[in-house]
């Protein structure tokens, strides 16, 4: 399969995807890789060439097949270049965190329908995982809609997705947690344990790394205290039940933040953020999330 370089794909794409705090190259090298697990090296879609002229052109249309918040389209765009060239011409894409209905079209591709038909599986997976993370995210932030709580994402991304899965989040709603390890410090119960109390491990974080952000977990009232104290503008507070959280609050009293985690669920989310939490932090967004249900539907016209 003769792919499109880079330099020959659409500007004005590379640059949304830049515009979006997403990398390009590294789409492309990933978009790559991932077709080139359909078809490495020399081999061809064969189902596509023993049943598709080679000359024919056709129309796809990209639609919803539920309700949900759509993301990854430009992405699914990309799959579409690299497979086809300037070939190819994309019509009717929504906009990245559209609320979409059923039966809602969200993109028309036409070109070559060999062309169409190879790229499609790759093209989906991207954009219906993405969609179903900015899904997700939404009914997270529609739970806790008139709370001052954001959701926020975690590290609990697949392995190469996170800076995806990441946006999709942003697309839904949500608010991003620290990309990785180095941005921000996040100080958990084993930090703890290592460093000898809440206090010392924040102690030793300012000394090691001046002016970073840090944030620390805490599983009790007396660590808040002894945080608030020390000066900590950032808590954790894990595995806390509602009742806890309102006092952690109330001691609180707006002098950092704080940030609910630990097996939190939807059906919980609203009472979560009626303790005055400022952060509810789910994993689930990115680690668990069930793929929204797109299709590529070719026309016969």
């Amino acid at each position: 399969m003769n792919l499109t370089p880079y330099a020959a794909l659409p500007a004005s794409l590379l640059d949304e995807l830049r515009a979006a705090a997403l990398d390009p190259d590294r789409i492309y090298f990933d978009i790559v890789t991932a077709l080139h697990e359909d078809l490495p090296a020399e081999a061809v879609d064969t189902t596509s060439v023993a049943t598709i002229s080679a000359d024919a052109t056709g129309q796809a249309d990209f639609n919803a097949r539920e309700e949900g918040v759509v993301a990854g389209l430009g992405v699914a765009a990309l799959v579409f270049h690299v497979v086809m060239g300037d070939t190819v011409t994309i019509t009717d894409r929504v906009a990245d965190g559209t609320h979409v209905t059923p039966g809602a079209r969200v993109m028309r591709v036409s070109g070559p329908t060999r062309g169409l038909l190879t790229a499609e599986r790759t093209a989906l997976n991207y954009a219906s995982h993405l969609s179903g993370v900015a899904t997700a995210t939404s009914h997270w932030v529609a739970a806790l809609d008139g709370t001052r709580a954001k959701v926020l994402d975690t590290r609990k991304t697949l392995p190469n997705w996170r800076a995806l899965q990441k946006y999709a989040v942003r697309c839904g709603g949500g608010v991003n947690h620290r990309f990785g390890l180095a941005d921000m410090a996040m100080v958990k119960d084993n930090h703890v344990i290592a460093a000898g109390g809440v206090v010392p491990a924040l102690e030793a974080v300012r000394a090691a790394f001046p002016g970073l952000p840090v944030e620390v977990e805490v599983t009790d009232l007396d660590q808040l205290r002894e945080l608030l104290d020390a000066g900590c503008d950032r808590i954790l507070l894990d595995n806390m039940d509602s009742a806890t959280m309102v006092e952690a609050v109330r001691i609180t009293a707006d002098r950092a933040s704080l940030e609910a985690s630990g097996g939190l669920t939807l059906e919980r989310a609203r009472e979560v953020a009626e303790t005055g939490v400022d952060f509810i932090s789910v994993g689930a967004l990115t680690h668990s999330v069930i793929v929204f249900d797109l299709g590529m539907d070719l026309s016969d016209t």
